[in-house]
């Protein structure tokens, strides 16, 4: 079930073709409108569904700010909460990654700046590269009003500019809950480095963050 039937290189190679296209050349806009930084420390939480979790997952976890990031599932049932279920596409889950971030460091808007510009394609309708299916689709899961308020308004901005050649397609839909993925798929990207799909298709997100965000790119 896990993504090893990607593993041939000449698909990967074309997968990470593809994705290098659809993403912008360089990080996209900040957002015009955002929380303010915090005055003091504390714990936030972001739920974000952007393709495999296995790389998201790999992106946050080099955030500065970022306190933890948890692979798993949004959007569907706690019963149907597990891998082999979810890989169906018929539960309403979408593999997940939820942030814990501290808002005195870094603010959602800027979460969602690296969310748009190197952790996935926000213009592909479910799926993401070599996977496909409405698991991996784009999602922006919100926990309160003000992030609500602050992805659609990113999303609206984003695309006036028309920083993608296509519209986003990144639905804004209310956190029901988030259930955290089987023990194996945590921190899998950095425990499994030299997996063809990770070198292909995880790792250079890692790459473009600390390329394009070297003030917010932290070495784990």
């Amino acid at each position: 079930m896990l993504r090893l039937a990607f593993i041939a290189l000449g698909a990967l190679f074309a997968a990470t073709a593809c994705n290098a296209k659809a993403n912008p050349a360089a990080a996209i806009p900040a957002p015009e409108y955002d929380a303010s930084r915090a005055s003091a420390s504390s714990q936030q939480t972001s739920v974000l569904s952007g393709g495999c979790f296995w790389g998201v997952q790999a992106v946050f976890l080099h955030v500065k700010g970022v306190i933890g990031a948890t692979s798993g599932y949004s959007g569907g049932s706690a019963k149907t909460a597990n891998y082999e279920t979810v890989s169906t596409g018929e539960t309403g889950h979408a593999e997940s990654v939820q942030i814990v971030y501290d808002p005195s460091q870094i603010t959602y808007g800027e979460l969602l700046r690296v969310f748009f510009s190197v952790a996935h394609d926000p213009t592909q309708l479910n799926g993401q590269g070599p996977d496909e299916g409405t698991q991996y689709r784009s999602s922006i899961f919100y926990n309160s009003d003000e992030q609500k308020r602050i992805a659609e308004a990113y999303i609206a901005q984003l695309n006036k500019a028309k920083v993608f050649r296509h519209s986003i397609v990144t639905k804004v839909v209310p956190l029901e809950a988030f259930y955290p993925a089987e023990a194996y798929h945590q921190n899998y990207a950095a425990l499994h480095p030299n997996q063809p799909y990770i070198m292909f298709n995880d790792a250079p997100k890692v790459e473009h963050l600390k390329q394009q965000f070297p003030d917010l790119y932290v070495s784990k």
